[in-house]
């Protein structure tokens, strides 16, 4: 069982202490805790603001949810799983995997779960960060947000949406107290929720109108369940998973060639998408309907067995032309027609680079962090850092996103940065650690650079990969195994720092 820090603890506390604080505790918070604890480092606590670890994997709980990226390698390398059920995982499964991995390494008591935090404000004059959320107070000398770029849902703007009058909710706050079977349902959306959820609800409702602004990329999913023998084996043969897991990363990584660094190589991919479609979709205006018009990669690539054939059932219409307004039992499109549906689905995907917790990180000058994005574009160091925000690392943060293999891999690799980078704030006894603007602007340089030559930035299409500025600040454009050796060891030559003698201001040099 979770054991979770009380009401009653936090109230006799009212503002409470923490060497360090993580914000968040799905993949990343929880994997940065278990380091923290292995380190021997147990002044820490993790802000969780729903009621269990896990994340976008507690949250997501819609009909057909699963992921994308093989199990054995959407783990964590220290605690390999061998009882996967299948190649590809299922959503219940793991969640069961995040929470059993918590327990193991007894890092619950360290978190205080249903806490919202609503605010993080450094003290120029204390040198610490002062947190507000709804669990109490809290001060820390380094704050660790982890929460994640798939955790805002994103709500689309559209006239009247707010006055519908039947069920209405987003994929990612799935409401399972509504039962869909016999009814009018739209879904709003084609991303990779929509592409679950439309084929494992489509049997059971009356009509499925799917809403459908740019067509996406499917590939196959080379999805089956694991036999008993290859269980047996990565149970008991050792090195025989790792192995595995070794193969399924090396294939991954060969991608990065296409998306990265040559787009043309992306052809061989788009030939077996619409050999893919061609095959699944017989129906011509249906075929044109979702073929897309951009290259392969531009934006997220998908993949399912399951989707096309459900868009050719009888029942399913898959609508192009943009919606109007919604009305109280209605949807209308732009060429006039009103479609009456019983049931609203929302899978418009989230908040990346306009995340609202953006607006509640205030730095040392004052300005939030969206204002510092809105100045700079959404720009960091490694991932982990950003300047005008001493002290606050970030997992997940600015181009570490990927397109193509485990984030889970990224996650690890931040973690050594972070707890090198608290290892060494010890070591050297310093007080406040910053990136230095200038380290961080020719960083992000270098990293436009790389992104111009991508299938991201010739491919022909818009996505959420790119900022207000046209940039792409969320994805990493390079090999992964690149990644791991820049985040190896915390580079403090590239920070500005202090002693912990207020008094005593020592500036690093940048290599």
């Amino acid at each position: 069982m979770s054991r979770k820090v009380t009401d009653k603890a936090v109230g006799n506390r009212p503002t409470r202490h923490a060497k360090t604080i993580i914000i968040g505790s799905g993949f990343a918070g929880l994997g940065l805790a278990i380091r923290l604890s292995q380190q021997g480092r147990n002044d820490y606590l993790v802000l969780e603001r729903g009621s269990d670890v896990g994340g976008t994997w507690r949250d997501n709980t819609y009909p057909g949810a699963a992921c994308d990226v093989p199990s054995h390698l959407y783990s964590y390398s220290f605690a390999l799983n061998p009882d996967w059920s299948r190649s590809f995982s299922k959503q219940g499964e793991i969640q069961n995997y995040i929470q059993g991995v918590a327990q193991r390494y007894t890092v619950l008591d360290k978190h205080i779960f249903d806490c919202d935090v609503t605010g993080v404000r450094w003290n120029n004059d204390a040198a610490r960060w002062e947190i507000t959320s709804t669990k109490g107070d809290f001060t820390a000398d380094t704050v660790v947000s982890a929460v994640g770029a798939l955790c805002e849902p994103s709500l689309p703007d559209i006239k009247g949406i707010n006055g519908f009058e039947g069920d209405i909710f987003h994929s990612a706050r799935w409401n399972h107290d509504t039962d869909l079977t016999g009814k009018r349902v739209a879904v709003i959306g084609t991303g990779a929720s929509a592409i679950q959820i439309v084929p494992a609800i489509a049997p059971k409702v009356a009509r499925l109108d799917v809403y459908q602004r740019t067509a996406p990329w499917l590939l196959p999913r080379m999805d089956r369940p694991y036999t008993l023998p290859e269980r047996l084996a990565f149970k008991h043969i050792p090195g025989f998973q790792r192995l595995s897991r070794a193969a399924i990363y090396a294939a991954r990584e060969t991608q990065v060639v296409g998306l990265a660094k040559f787009p043309a190589l992306m052809q061989g991919f788009e030939i077996l998408a619409k050999a893919k479609l061609q095959w699944e979709i017989r129906d011509p205006e249906l075929r044109r309907k979702v073929t897309p018009d951009f290259r392969i990669g531009c934006k997220r690539m998908l993949i399912s067995n399951e989707y096309y054939p459900a868009l050719s059932r009888p029942h399913v219409d898959v609508v192009t032309d943009g919606i109007t307004e919604v009305r109280a039992n209605s949807i209308v499109t732009k060429d006039g027609t009103e479609r009456e549906i019983d049931a609203l689905i929302v899978a418009t995907g989230f908040h990346v680079t306009d995340s609202p917790t953006y607006d509640t990180i205030t730095g040392k000058d004052g300005r939030t962090l969206s204002e510092v994005f809105d100045e700079i574009g959404q720009q960091g160091y490694k991932g982990s850092t950003i300047a005008n925000f001493p002290n606050m690392f970030f997992l997940l943060g600015p181009n570490v996103g990927l397109g193509h293999t485990s984030m889970v891999y990224m996650i690890e690799s931040q973690i050594n940065y972070i707890a090198d980078a608290l290892a060494t704030v010890d070591r050297m006894g310093l007080r406040t650690v910053e990136v230095r603007r200038e380290v961080q602007d020719t960083y992000n340089r270098d990293l436009q650079a790389k992104l111009v030559k991508s299938v991201w930035s010739t491919g022909g299409c818009a996505s959420w990969y790119l900022d207000k500025h046209g940039n792409n600040t969320t994805l990493w454009p390079d090999f992964t195994f690149q990644f791991r050796r820049l985040t190896k060891t915390f580079d403090v030559a590239a920070y500005e720092t202090t002693t912990a003698s207020r008094s005593d201001v020592k500036v690093v040099a940048a290599q």
